[in-house]
């Protein structure tokens, strides 16, 4: 199991509370009004809002929010001036971490993200630092639902898809980031349920975390996940099973 994978699966737990979802649907509004600002209104031609509207649409978020969020983005209806920023450190353990976030006020935005990588023993880095440990990804969560990993490498392959990192809850299929939407249908088409599918930063090589270290780090992801302007994170850790298990019944 991947640890990119690990981190999905504690993020999916935690947004089963209340709580949580407000946060989904906040995340979900300003990248919808982004991607409206960015790339007009219309969905039919504007992929990354479409992306959007379905995402909204998988967390039930209600269409009038969506419309509202649109609007917003359009300038029919006044709205908030967003902006994304990405910042890059390294956790505990050596962790490389990317953080997107989409805010309105980036000075506030880094100093808050700084804070946090301060407080659970990690450290903001300069742009760049961590980034190169990335590669751009389509990434398809898949539950294999019985299937082997041998079954789920072959049909992954025959759709075109580069590379598959098996596990019998849920799986990551990765292409390359203009080959995503095409292997997703094909995928579908051969009966595999699609999780989610994405273009994202996938790390080159995961770094093995263990111990107090991998509970720190933990930690520290989370709480950037509680960032009012987080969207995304990214890390390269891989976290030892005993430190999940122990952070999910906390």
């Amino acid at each position: 199991m991947s640890g990119h994978n690990k981190w999905a699966k504690i993020k999916h737990k935690k947004a089963a509370t209340d709580a949580a979802k407000g946060r989904v649907f906040t995340r979900l509004i300003k990248e919808i009004t982004l991607a409206a600002r960015m790339g007009g209104g219309d969905e039919a031609s504007n992929a990354r809002l479409r992306k959007a509207i379905q995402d909204a649409k998988a967390s039930n978020m209600p269409a009038s929010n969506v419309e509202r969020g649109i609007k917003k983005g359009t300038g029919e209806l006044e709205g908030i001036n967003y902006e994304e920023v990405a910042y890059e450190g390294y956790g505990p353990g050596g962790v490389a971490i990317i953080a997107e976030l989409i805010t309105d006020n980036k000075n506030r935005a880094v100093s808050e993200i700084r804070h946090i990588f301060s407080k659970h023993g990690g450290n903001l880095a300069s742009s760049g630092a961590v980034s190169w440990k990335f590669d751009k990804k389509g990434v398809i969560s898949v539950t294999p639902a019985g299937k082997s990993e041998d079954d789920i490498m072959m049909l992954a392959l025959d759709a075109g898809a580069e590379d598959v990192k098996y596990d019998p809850e849920s799986t990551e299929i990765l292409t390359a980031p203009s080959d995503l939407e095409t292997v997703k249908g094909a995928l579908e088409k051969q009966g595999l349920k699609i999780e989610k599918a994405e273009v994202s930063l996938y790390p080159k090589d995961m770094v093995k975390v263990e111990g107090k270290e991998a509970e720190q780090l933990l930690k520290l992801l989370d709480a950037i996940e509680e960032n009012e302007d987080i969207q995304k994170i990214h890390s390269n850790g891989d976290i030892a099973a005993e430190a999940i298990a122990k952070f999910s019944e906390a």
